[in-house]
Formats: structure tokens, C-alpha cells, sequence
């Protein structure tokens, strides 16, 4: 079940990051920011209500939302976009719509978390190892 997902993570290891941004547009500035950051995530999950905080010593972003129900999301980059989440299986799919879709799935793989981004045809992979 994709609630194992719950917790805290750090990230550990990063491929494809510079690319996945610069598709979106982000300005060269802010992605340098966000190579050089190293975010954790919290995520709770509290009945069929979800929780992500994403923390770096640059910005923290949160969002709350329901499986299965749209939601306007403002991402750590400043897109306005409409974001939906659904689950498969182990997998959390933080399916976002707006200038560019862009789509992100959390996945359990021993003992971390996978994090793969997927923008047109980048793909980026960030694991995240617990905090505790």
C-alpha cells in the first residue's frame, strides 16, 4: 500500500534533476539553488487525507489533498498548476496539468523512497532514505 510512503525522507542520491527543470522553464539561478539543496520530505497520511512537506534551506512547500480529487498546487519553482493524485499499487502518482504536465511518482523500493519525475521526455530519478 502506498501509505508506507508515510514518514520522513531525505534525499540521498539525484539523476536528471538539471534537465527535468530546464524543460519546465526554470531559470538558471534557481536551479542551481535547487541541485545544490538537499530537500526532505514528511508524509502523512491521516484517514483518505494526504500530506507532503518538502523542506529545503531555500523554500518549504505543502500540500494537502484527497486520492482521486483535483487540487491547485503551486510548485517549489512557482508553477501554478492543477494536480491530481491517485494511487497503483505501492506507487503515489502526483499527476500535475499546466504550461508543461509533468507527472511524479513515489514508490517504496527496499527500504527507500523513489522518486521519479517525468516531464515531455525527461525523466529524472531521486531516492530518498529515511531520516530516522
Amino acid at each position: 500500500m502506498a501509505s508506507g510512503l508515510a514518514g520522513k525522507w531525505i534525499l540521498e542520491s539525484s539523476e536528471k534533476f538539471d534537465e527535468y527543470m530546464t524543460v519546465l522553464g526554470v531559470n538558471i539561478i534557481t536551479r542551481t539553488m535547487a541541485k545544490a539543496a538537499v530537500p526532505t520530505q514528511e508524509i502523512r497520511v491521516n484517514g483518505d487525507e494526504w500530506y507532503i512537506k518538502t523542506s529545503t534551506t531555500f523554500k518549504t512547500t505543502e500540500i494537502t489533498f484527497k486520492i482521486g480529487e483535483e487540487f491547485e498546487e503551486t510548485t517549489a519553482d512557482g508553477r501554478k498548476v492543477k494536480t491530481t493524485c491517485t494511487i497503483d499499487g505501492n506507487t503515489l502518482i502526483q499527476d500535475q496539468k499546466g504550461t508543461f504536465d509533468s507527472v511524479l511518482k513515489r514508490e517504496l523500493k527496499d527500504g527507500k523512497m523513489v522518486m521519479v519525475l517525468t516531464v515531455q521526455d525527461v525523466v529524472c530519478t531521486r531516492v530518498y532514505k529515511p531520516t530516522e
